[in-house]
């Protein structure tokens, strides 16, 4: 039920004291008004702030599964950086240990052998691209691989080419002749001149 003057009028009121109490009445509820419409402007910023939490909150998620992706591409990067440095380690130190296996003397025919056998996890290169500790190494390739050091200028004894073997059968003129490798024949020719002579 709202004020009016008639309900006013009816409580025998006069007309200065019922233009108060309206204008008093009148005043409250605007002020009610731009309260409520104060908080309705409010209402729609907070509508408004918390529509950019949903959407930040999508962006926050977003961003962490880009991380996620982001720390996976980086572990496969740091493993694949981590085998390329092996590999690159391995192939510094078997070519230092190809040089060292080298000046020991071992036949180079030997060598991927000797590598395929040898621990080189052991062995740390210094900042020339030679083995560490390299007399140590040198006493032990020269120890464990001895019986593939080369020595050079040893020379077996000369040995004579042996006589012709002239006690068996001997072939006869036609028998020669048929021969076809050209070779052969020279050499049966030789062995049998006297069949040749005349």
């Amino acid at each position: 039920m709202s004020l009016t003057r008639k309900m006013l009028k009816a409580m025998e009121l006069d007309d200065d004291k019922i233009s108060q109490i309206i204008d008093a009445h009148q005043s409250t509820i605007d002020e009610i008004a731009n309260e409520r419409d104060s908080y309705k402007v409010e209402a729609e910023k907070y509508k408004a702030e918390s529509e950019k939490i949903v959407s930040l909150e999508q962006e926050l998620e977003d961003a962490k599964k880009e991380v996620e992706k982001l720390k996976g591409i980086e572990d496969e990067f740091s493993n694949y950086k981590a085998d390329v440095d092996a590999k690159a380690t391995q192939a510094a130190k078997e070519k230092a240990y190809r040089e060292m296996l080298r000046e020991a003397g071992i036949s180079e025919k030997r060598f991927d052998s000797i590598i395929k056998v040898s621990d080189l996890s052991k062995v740390e290169i210094d900042g020339d691209g030679r083995l560490k500790d390299s007399e140590n190494l040198m006493n032990r390739i020269k120890e464990e691989w001895a019986d593939f050091i080369v020595t050079e200028g040893l020379k077996g004894a000369d040995t004579p080419t042996p006589p012709a073997n002239t006690g068996g059968s001997k072939m006869s003129k036609e028998e020669i002749m048929k021969i076809k490798d050209t070779a052969e024949r020279q050499q049966a020719m030789l062995e049998n001149k006297e069949l040749f002579i005349n």
